[in-house]
């Protein structure tokens, strides 16, 4: 066998890079240091606790009293005190009857998806959800209609001529336009239609309803019988890991059912000691939640009023559309090269390029500004650069 050639049945591979490369869009991963000199605006700590030393130390304390891993799957010998304790206490907080964590919130969608959908269930799922939400409806065994962004009437059309189980899916803030779902609505229509609501919250959690307690508190649904939210730790509450919040028959069942939870390894318990302290720290100081919002407003309305084609956030995702996935490229490199890390996005993960810049409560208004200079300082000089190409070419001249 050493002697036979073998063929080359990952060249397709070099012919998709290479379009990619050509379109723009390709990826590449870029390892941080430790100790990197830049204003982080593009990650999702936004409450500034993933290097709070209460956080780091709860972290630390659990690893060393649990191990560095959960050592099997929930089912099995992953479940800890620590991992029932943050279910208490998130269920608690966010005004669920109970709480199922698992190790990502990716997992968290695709278990509950798959257990809450099975055979003969319509999934009605907005356009611009989550790739999580997305693959979970791909993955489950109903039938999936996606309807307008934000569109309650949409969906309502689409229940309106099914006949039993249905689920309506949604995130409660998207995560790239930063807008919040009109939660109130969606579930009117689900309770009109007999339908299940379940929302994706993992950019709500830690910001947006009273003391940050997320988009379902907010709309006055958090705790009701037909609704079911997931959540992320790794965004506000600075951690790692995912959790469905909803009935404790819903839980149990997901216990069960639920094939990410039933066959993945647990959270780590650094992890869950991690978000644990988080939680309380934002219980104890709730005014983190209101202040990230008032930085995410800051942000938008001075990128507009310098002219940019900024989005007015929800929450605390802030984005600047570029005309092109090679200019949103260029200017998120320019803006790291002064010292500012912001978040390029492009197809196909969003339908239009842009910079993707993530309020932080720690943040502070002298660095708010600076930020905000940065971008605009980016953006327009581009800008001004592609008008000057284009006038040489009109007139003949070629540049220097």
């Amino acid at each position: 066998m050493g002697d036979l050639q073998s063929a080359d049945v990952f060249g397709w591979v070099d012919g998709e890079l290479a379009r990619r490369r050509r379109a723009g869009l390709l990826r590449e991963l870029r390892p941080r240091p430790a100790d990197e000199d830049v204003l982080d605006l593009s990650g999702n700590d936004y409450l500034g606790l993933s290097l709070d030393p209460r956080v780091v130390g709860a972290a630390a304390d659990a690893a060393r009293t649990w191990g560095a891993g959960a050592t099997g799957s929930r089912l099995v010998s992953g479940s800890t005190a620590l991992h029932a304790r943050l279910e208490a206490e998130l269920a608690a907080f966010c005004g669920f009857e109970a709480a199922l964590v698992f190790a990502s919130g990716y997992a968290a969608n695709l278990g509950a998806l798959t257990a809450l959908a099975p055979r003969g269930t319509l999934v009605v799922s907005d356009v611009g959800n989550h790739a999580s939400l997305i693959d979970g409806c791909r993955l489950a065994e109903a039938t999936t209609e996606v309807v307008a962004h934000a569109e309650p009437s949409a969906v309502a059309e689409a229940l309106h001529t099914h006949e039993g189980r249905a689920l309506v899916v949604t995130d409660g803030v998207f995560s790239v336009e930063g807008d919040l779902a009109p939660l109130p609505a969606l579930a009117r229509e689900c309770r009109a239609h007999g339908a299940a609501l379940l929302v994706d919250d993992a950019h709500g959690l830690g910001v947006v309803g009273d003391g940050g307690r997320g988009a379902a508190w907010a709309a006055g649904i958090a705790g009701a019988p037909d609704v079911v939210v997931t959540v992320t730790l790794s965004k506000a509450l600075g951690a790692q890991g995912g959790a469905v919040l909803g009935p404790a028959r819903v839980v149990d069942y997901l216990v069960n059912a639920a094939r990410t939870f039933m066959f993945d390894t647990g959270l780590t318990p650094a992890a869950v000691g991690g978000a644990l302290a988080a939680l309380g720290v934002l219980r104890d100081e709730p005014q983190r939640a209101a202040r990230v919002r008032q930085v995410a407003s800051e942000l938008s309305e001075r990128l507009r009023a310098a002219g940019l084609d900024a989005t007015k956030p929800d929450a605390a995702v802030v984005s600047v559309l570029a005309p092109s996935a090679a200019e949103a490229v260029e200017w998120a490199a320019r803006c790291r090269a002064e010292g500012l890390a912001v978040g390029c996005f492009r197809p196909p993960s969003v339908r239009r390029p842009r910079l993707r810049l993530t309020a932080r409560a720690d943040l502070t208004d002298e660095q708010v500004g600076w930020a905000v200079d940065t971008v605009v300082r980016t953006v327009v000089g581009d800008r001004r650069k592609a008008v000057g190409r284009l006038s040489e070419r009109a007139t003949g001249i070629e540049p220097a």
